[in-house]
């Protein structure tokens, strides 16, 4: 079941500050759209109401989840530059992926918002400065203290570990 759930692995957070590995997670944020392009094209609608794994997300589910996290998590970085270690607004994902347009809505609307909004969060992240990316928010359900590097290591992982689901659907149908 772990294999189903983490198909690249759970996501280690990084330690120190490493400007090269930046420009690796800044890369998968940028290059993000075009490999879940190239998935979604091979999804049927029959694989988009398909399930990963028991009790996991549908395809379609996984899709339209993307967007809204990377939505959210686009603007985490805008309150933390914006304002002193703010306490972030969390919201409930699983709730989310249960909405109306989550079940049943074209997924080539999340795909379009997804293209838009990592152009913008990509211009957005190569504009940051090392004191930039060391600045943190407050996430309100865990009390944690998450600075921007971090985010930037989580993001480039949620795009793989999300990935993985859809090719997890791919691979058995």
């Amino acid at each position: 079941m772990e294999s189903l759930r983490y198909p690249t692995g759970r996501f280690n957070p990084p330690r120190l500050f490493d400007s090269e590995k930046l420009e690796g997670f800044k890369s998968d944020i940028k290059n993000f759209p075009v490999l879940l392009k190239d998935i979604a094209n091979q999804l049927s609608e029959q694989h988009l109401e398909t399930r990963y794994r028991p009790d996991g997300w549908t395809g379609r589910q996984v899709i339209h989840h993307l967007s809204d996290s990377h939505i959210n998590s686009y603007i985490r970085y805008r309150w933390t530059l914006t304002e002193n270690r703010p306490i972030i607004k969390a919201y409930d994902e699983k709730k989310w992926t249960e909405l109306p347009d989550a079940v049943s809505a074209p997924v080539q609307l999340s795909i379009d918002i997804l293209e838009s909004i990592h152009a913008k969060w990509s211009n957005f992240l190569d504009l940051l400065s090392e004191t930039d990316y060391k600045q943190s928010f407050i996430h309100p359900e865990s009390g944690k203290e998450i600075d921007l590097y971090s985010l930037t290591a989580l993001y480039a992982w949620h795009g793989k570990h999300h990935l993985g689901h859809l090719k997890l659907i791919l691979q058995n149908s």
